[in-house]
């Protein structure tokens, strides 16, 4: 088979047998793709920092008959997110950007729009002081792409428009709700938080302030946004758990 070159973001790199690596990455042009980089954690591999999650890289790699997984031969980093790590927040912020992209996508589909919003919610993570409007952007999109993101304008039970009515979600319903339907346990959500998502929604990234009031907006509805994706892919979100446990509200 001939080789196949591709830009594509890391989204998980596991060690495999003594000094191989199990890679999962997004390419722009094919989609999520599994496959062994045979050496890459021995010494002095040619592979360097290139495997590390969420790095932008140029991949080339070859398909094997009756194989699901792809033989890695090269890459070359086009850009590193490793001196974002040091930073709590963000360094988790990239892992949740990888994961739900890892289970929302299936294998071997193109992808170009997804490959586009991780690459744009990654970098605005590295570039703010605060992670939460760009996760908030990022899981609202992931949320539209799939086709799972509800009206934000309706109940999503009755189809009463919400206007400047309260809204309410409740664990495992995939919706805003009236007044009237929420049901047993259900929790307000504000209205800066659904005023936030639309407009996510409408606005580039860039033109949205993270500070202030939008970034204590988006730390609501980011979780809400986390709760439907979860519904979705029926899988609990390792590194959304550790985002919300371990980060301190920032000044």
């Amino acid at each position: 088979m001939p080789t196949v070159e591709a830009e594509a973001v890391v989204l998980r790199s596991y060690p495999l047998g003594e000094g191989d690596r199990l890679v999962c990455f997004l390419s722009r042009e094919n989609g999520k793709v599994r496959g062994v980089a045979r050496g890459a954690r021995l010494p002095k591999s040619r592979f360097g920092s290139c495997l590390e999650i969420a790095s932008h890289i140029r991949i080339w790699y070859y398909e094997r008959e009756t194989r699901d997984l792809v033989r890695i031969n090269q890459c070359e980093l086009v850009e590193s997110f490793l001196d974002v790590q040091g930073d709590y927040q963000k360094g988790v912020g990239l892992a949740l950007i990888c994961e739900v992209t890892d289970f929302v996508l299936p294998e071997r589909e193109p992808a170009g729009a997804h490959f586009r919003l991780v690459s744009l919610a990654s970098r605005s993570i590295r570039q703010q002081n605060d992670a939460w409007v760009s996760l908030a952007y990022f899981s609202l999109w992931t949320l539209r792409l799939a086709g799972w993101l509800p009206s934000l304008e309706q109940c999503g039970r009755c189809g009463q428009g919400l206007g400047g009515m309260e809204a309410f979600v409740a664990v495992g319903h995939g919706a805003l709700l009236c007044v009237n339907c929420r049901l047993p346990g259900a929790k307000a959500v504000s209205r800066p938080a659904v005023e936030l998502a639309s407009l996510l929604l409408h606005h580039k990234l860039a033109d949205v302030d993270p500070k202030g009031s939008e970034s204590a907006a988006a730390r609501e509805l980011t979780p809400i946004l986390l709760d439907w994706i979860e519904l979705h892919v029926e899988k609990k979100l390792n590194s959304r758990r550790m985002l919300e446990e371990g980060v301190e509200p920032r000044n």
